[in-house]
């Protein structure tokens, strides 16, 4: 006889308290395991784990399924349709580890082959995460569980709540009309949480409907979310009323979606889940979304039931895998690379082995549309790396394999490249149509094409050098650079061109004529455009050449010359070969036959072959203007070259140098700086700030016979005795100080060793007289000159106005030692500061370093020779009046007093020792000295001295 419902409840509660009683680890392991299920796997899965009870008992009952949700008494209440709890079902629930469906069953029209669906199996246990107390009510019974009750059957501290079953109460409301079944939660946390509650679901109800195709409505309180299908897309409506739309794959046991736009265009996921269908936690990183039952999962349904490289799972994966390509191909074709995996770190095990299996069936599926026709795989396509999709259409014959518009540029190349697809770039473009032939207006759609790119900055213009060209004369060229363009009607120039025969001169046909061309080098063919013409500046360049070796250039020279007639100057005119009286030399070597530079120049630099300048023959100096002459680099005066060479002629701000000074003959530099002065491009040289010119004047042109830095201005006195005044040669006393006569005491900055070789030379000459104050500056001046590359003179000139030997002399610097060294071996600059770098220059050593310190003070006072007295500043009325008289700060320290102070036997007014005591006889003179100095004031200390004298505010004053 069949028991009743509750009769089957209350067997199977019988059953499970009599297998804990026989076996007491039985208990501890349903509560250990009803632990697990809460607290890990299922923990945050009520709402999905009943949305996919609802799904399965859809699919058992072979219709689509609604499912409600509804918050009544601060109980949560999930009802569905489908097929209604059975006695399998309960015991299902009741045993924690099964499903109440045999393993295996398929509902028909399943959305997703080889689901395999269940009722009530462990994933019921996710309700516990928000009640103690869950009902089941279904139209043929239900069951309940209870913790309390439980725990009045069996006295723990835990118990297993789902492992006790209980009939429903009398009163138990029955199952909403319209519903199959209906779980009843009540909430813990009470009415509130239940709200919560509601939010979240609504939050999950769109994902839930995709990944459930047995599910087409969700009501939560009255809002409704529908699912729809409509051939291979799901539509999804919310309850607002806005819709959204996924594209669906069916595979072996699987299902892949993605979401797209009303357009069709896919919205590709970032990070999603693996779904089997429900959400799992093997995160994935595929643009799509997969659902599949064929892969292996713990009961918990979290996690793969093995590692993702093991058989089953890879078998699994790879049916998916198999089944994406078709997915790819369901989009339009612009869309595809959407759902091309983006390379990136796989962001778990199975995402990596999913992510290369996918990689691997794009990369030999048909999925990439042909530029020509058909379809590609990832293998054999190749990509354009522009956007350019009309250059696609140009090259679809041209380049095997190349995918169809508008599948082009970077982002296309770099999404297909992860399926095994090649981009071709420019470089690879520009090769493929070599050679080719193809209708002038092809080639001038082509450069329409990669001029828009080029715009774009997406190539560099440099990749297309070698971009053929279709000549007039029908052949290609390679590259349109010193390729001429001729407009269409102009043929006339090109036929004038090709008659001068100068090779490797190309004119392209008018119809391919394009900005493009330009770009790349091609000039138009008029006079300035063909002075600058690689074939023709290499025509110039060799002519004086060809003119050796018995050709004549007189055709060449002449259409030049008209050129520059119209054009002006032009790189690379310097060579062209120009006559002369012994024949043909290079334009920038000739000199115009009444050129005022013949005046200057040395006679052996110009005439013969071997000499560097000649004359230009006098007939086509007369033919040909003057100014288209000196274009080409015939010499009329001295010329200023640019830093970009002989051609380029002086710009703003540019580096310029004059040539042919070296030419000048040795008496004629008053005249040559006559010259230079006269032009204002050399003028402009001259007077420039780097100084260059002048610097080089100064050193090798001649005044007198001697270089401009050896003399000096007559106005500059104060070089007296050291530099002599120049000789009266014509010139003016600005232009003598611009080519480098001095008219001040400096060591020069572009050639600062030499220029203080000659000044430590001036000053070793005993023949001259140098006054003492220009000695101590000429020894200040000398000491800023780094000392690597001066060599040291023999002889200097000391503090006495006498020459001694470099062997006898020290560097004094410091005053004290002024005592003890005789005046005609120290040498001195104005700053002891000096005094240092001064010594490194001269190669001499210091006074201080020379002074024998071992040597103690020696100080007498009156007969007993006492050591002297300390005394502070402070303490001395003389020295505190005196300083407030100076407005000088009273220095800390002090000084020791001697009656007489003397030094190795030498008297001396005033001293520093070995340990930086002063030390100062008792006079005036000494106090002072070691005052002014101890006071950093040295520069006062014979002021200092009188007012000790006498410390009379009128002596400060006047």
């Amino acid at each position: 006889m069949e028991q009743s419902p509750d009769e089957s409840v209350d067997a199977l509660r019988r059953a499970v308290l009599r297998s804990w009683r026989d076996s007491p680890t039985r208990f501890t392991e349903d509560t250990h395991a009803e632990h697990d299920l809460r607290v890990g796997a299922y923990r945050d899965r009520v709402f999905v784990e009943l949305a996919q009870n609802a799904a399965d008992a859809a699919a058992l009952a072979g219709a689509p399924g609604r499912l409600r949700v509804r918050v009544v008494d601060g109980e949560l209440r999930v009802a569905n349709t489908g097929a209604p709890l059975d006695r399998r079902g309960i015991a299902a629930l009741a045993s924690l580890r099964a499903s109440g469906k045999p393993s295996g069953h398929q509902a028909d029209g399943d959305a997703a082959p080889g689901v395999t669906v269940g009722r009530f199996g462990v994933g019921f246990a996710a309700v516990l995460a928000v009640t103690s107390e869950p009902r089941i009510v279904s139209r043929t019974g239900g069951v309940a569980f209870s913790e309390a009750r439980t725990r009045q059957e069996w006295d723990a501290d835990e118990v297993p709540v789902l492992r006790l079953p209980w009939a429903l109460p009398a009163d138990e409301p029955p199952v909403p009309d319209g519903f199959d079944t209906e779980v009843r939660l009540p909430m813990r946390a009470g009415a509130q949480a239940a709200q919560e509650y509601v939010a979240a679901v609504e939050r999950e109800a769109a994902d839930v409907l995709v990944m459930l195709p047995w599910l087409v409505e969700i009501d939560v309180e009255g809002r409704l979310w529908r699912r729809h299908d409509d051939g291979a897309e799901v539509v999804l409506t919310d309850p607002d009323g806005g819709r959204t739309r996924w594209l669906t794959q069916q595979g072996q046991g699987c299902t892949w979606a993605v979401p797209i736009g009303e357009d069709g265009r896919p919205r590709p996921l970032g990070e999603d889940v693996l779904h089997t269908p429900t959400p799992t936690d093997e995160r994935l990183s595929l643009p799509a979304r997969l659902l599949t039952t064929a892969v292996p999962m713990e009961p918990s349904r979290r996690r793969v039931l093995a590692s993702a490289d093991s058989p089953d799972v890879v078998r699994a994966l790879r049916a998916a895998a198999e089944a994406y390509p078709g997915l790819v191909r369901a989009l339009p074709a612009e869309h595809r690379l959407a759902l091309v995996p983006r390379p990136h770190f796989p962001v778990s095990d199975v995402d990596g082995v999913l992510r290369d299996l996918v990689v691997e069936r794009l990369a030999d599926d048909d999925w990439l549309p042909s530029a020509t026709s058909g379809l590609l795989p990832g293998r054999r396509a190749r990509v354009l790396d522009v956007d350019a999709p009309h250059l696609v259409a140009l090259l679809a014959d041209v380049v095997p394999g190349l995918v169809a518009a508008p599948l082009c540029g970077r982002d296309a190349v770099r999404a297909a490249e992860v399926a095994s697809a090649r981009g071709i770039g420019i470089g690879e473009l520009v090769e493929a149509v070599g050679g080719i032939e193809r209708p002038p207006a092809w080639w001038r759609d082509l450069y329409t094409e990669l001029l828009a790119v080029v715009d774009r900055a997406e190539v560099e213009l440099d990749e297309l050098g070698a971009l053929p060209v279709p000549l007039a004369d029908g052949r290609t060229w390679p590259g349109a650079r010193g390729v001429l363009l001729v407009e269409a009607g102009d043929a006339a120039l090109g036929t004038d061109l090709a008659a001068l025969d100068i090779p490797g001169l190309h004119v392209a046909h008018p119809e391919a004529v394009h900005p493009l061309l330009r770009r790349l080098g091609a000039v138009e063919a008029g006079p300035a455009e063909l002075l600058r013409a690689p074939a023709v500046v290499e025509a110039i360049a060799r002519s004086v050449d060809d003119t050796m070796a018995g050709l004549d250039v007189t055709a060449l020279v002449e259409s030049v010359l008209t050129w520059v007639s119209a054009a002006g100057r032009a790189p690379g005119l310097g060579a062209l070969a120009l006559p002369t009286a012994s024949g043909r030399r290079r334009a920038d070597e000739l000199v115009l036959p009444d050129s005022a530079l013949l005046e200057v120049l040395h006679p052996d630099a110009v005439g013969d072959d071997d000499a560097p300048l000649d004359v230009l023959d006098a007939e086509t100096a007369r033919r040909w203007d003057r100014e288209v002459l000196l274009a080409c680099g015939v010499r009329d005066t001295f010329t200023v070259l640019g830093s970009e060479g002989p051609d380029a002629g002086p710009e703003p701000d540019d580096e310029l140098s004059v040539p042919d000074l070296d030419l000048v003959a040795d008496e004629a530099w008053p005249r040559a700086i006559r010259l230079l002065a006269s032009q204002p491009d050399t003028w402009r040289v001259l007077t420039a700030p780097d100084h260059r010119l002048r610097d080089w004047l100064s050193a090798h042109a001649l005044l007198a016979g001697r270089p401009p830095r050896h003399w000096r201005l007559p106005s500059a006195t104060e070089l007296a005795g050291l530099f002599d005044p120049v000789p009266d040669v014509g010139l003016p006393e600005n232009l003598l100080a611009l080519v480098g006569v001095r008219a001040e005491l400096a060591v020069a900055d572009t050639d600062p060793a030499h220029d203080a070789e000659l000044l430590c030379a001036r000053l070793a000459d005993p023949q001259r007289t140098v006054s003492a104050g220009l000695v101590l500056r000429a020894h200040s001046a000398l000491s800023a000159v780094p000392p690597d590359d001066v060599e040291p003179p023999d002889q200097v000139r000391t503090l006495a106005g006498t020459v001694c030997d470099a062997d006898d002399a020290v560097v004094l610097d410091a005053p004290w030692l002024l005592a003890v060294w005789p005046a005609d071996r120290l040498v001195a600059a104005a700053d002891f500061a000096d005094a240092p770098a001064l010594a490194d220059v001269l190669d001499l050593p210091l006074a201080s370093d020379e002074t024998d310190e071992t040597d103690e003070i020696t100080a007498t006072v009156a007969a007993d020779a006492g050591e002297g007295s300390f005394a502070a500043w402070s303490e001395l009325p003389a020295i505190v009046e005196v300083a407030d008289l100076l407005g000088i700060g009273v220095p800390a320290g002090g000084v020791v007093v001697h009656d007489e102070l003397t030094v190795a036997g030498t008297p001396v007014p005033w001293w520093r020792d070995t340990s930086g005591d002063l030390h100062a006889s008792d006079s005036p003179e000494g106090l002072a000295r070691a005052f002014a100095w101890s006071a950093n004031r040295w520069s006062d200390r014979v002021l200092v001295e009188r007012l000790l004298d006498d410390p009379d505010p009128r002596a400060v004053l006047g």
